[in-house]
């Protein structure tokens, strides 16, 4: 996971607004994910990478998952290239819908416990 993240995404003030301004689907689904909860995987929210925040990570199991808004479809082509560029970087992106998450959260959560049982990609050569 090499490259250097953009120093505007780092400041902790963005980060900070980030966190207290979560949808109600990302609240829900911080709830299964913090403090170990999940087969012990230790996952981060709102972290920055490259020029990119991601909503929710697990470096220990390379796993992204986004939790994307109605805004979302309208932005495909940036949302293609948002899941390329973590790829590349050697994580597994996984993207739920808000409604989604607040509809069906053991769905969801099921989906990530399943991608947490399988071995991290090998990381791409430099």
């Amino acid at each position: 996971m090499k490259g250097q993240t953009n120093k505007q995404i780092l400041t902790p003030k963005l980060q900070r607004r980030l966190r207290k301004s979560m949808t109600d689907a990302e609240r829900r689904l911080w709830q299964a994910l913090q403090r170990r909860q999940m087969s012990g995987f230790r996952f981060r929210r709102q972290h920055p990478f490259g020029d990119y925040i991601i909503d929710f990570v697990c470096l220990s199991a390379m796993l992204a998952v986004e939790v994307d808004g109605g805004q979302h479809g309208e932005s495909k082509i940036e949302d293609a290239a948002r899941t390329e560029f973590l790829q590349r970087a050697g994580l597994c992106v996984l993207r739920f819908w808000n409604n989604e998450v607040l509809r069906d959260t053991e769905a969801v959560t099921e989906t990530i416990w399943k991608a947490l049982q399988t071995p991290p990609p090998s990381r791409p050569s430099p």
